[in-house]
């Protein structure tokens, strides 16, 4: 019993490592911030995501626009102002001197990624049970049973996401890239903002860190 209870242990361990193995996480690459920007917070940020499907432009302009008011930042979707098209360029210019955003956040799909991996191999003991015709009853034995390698493969979003400063002059003051598991829902869009953009942008002093 003890070496049955060896191999279950394994077994569990094997795969927990490739359940970890196959979930990968969100990442922030190529971060930078301009260094010369000292300026206060920003209070009143206009959110765009540059999409083509209404419905993930909504749901990433709402993200960032809650995550932004849990902090006392005043934020408004692209979408309430513009729900039918994305706004143009003269639009965007337009909408900041009627509105008096003084910051924008630009978020837009790069082209995804495939990216593979090899799970190992691993190896379990499993009870089996067999009709004994001579003690006339089931006897139990245990078995090695090999699972094979594979290769799994997952789509990886890539997205560039800019904030410019809209004061005396307009500039970019932040942008990242980041590399995440195709999303499709609002938790997990909200939970990769939550998690990686808004410590970056508190700890570069672009937004306050609460209200």
């Amino acid at each position: 019993m003890k070496l049955y209870k060896k191999f279950i242990i394994r077994a569990v361990v094997c795969c927990l490592t490739i359940l970890f193995v196959s979930c990968s996480s969100s990442v922030l690459v190529d971060v930078w911030n301009d260094p010369s920007y000292h300026d206060p917070p920003l209070k009143k940020i206009l959110v765009i995501a540059v999409r083509k499907d209404a419905v993930m432009r909504r749901i990433w302009e709402d993200a960032f626009v809650g995550e932004f008011s849990k902090r006392g930042v005043q934020a408004t979707s692209s979408y309430h102002l513009f729900p039918d098209v994305l706004p143009d360029t003269n639009q965007i210019i337009q909408t900041i001197q009627e509105k008096g955003f003084d910051g924008i956040l630009v978020t837009r799909l790069l082209l995804s990624e495939t990216e593979t991996h090899y799970v190992q191999s691993y190896v379990t003991r499993e009870q089996r049970s067999r009709y004994n015709i001579f003690r006339k009853r089931y006897d139990t034995y245990y078995q090695n049973i090999q699972h094979p390698g594979y290769v799994e493969s997952q789509t990886i979003d890539r997205r560039a996401i800019d904030v410019w400063v809209i004061r005396d002059d307009e500039r970019m003051i932040w942008s990242a890239t980041s590399n995440s598991p195709e999303r499709n829902t609002v938790e997990d869009v909200q939970n990769d903002i939550a998690e990686l953009v808004i410590p970056e942008l508190t700890r570069d002093a672009i937004i306050k860190s609460g209200k």
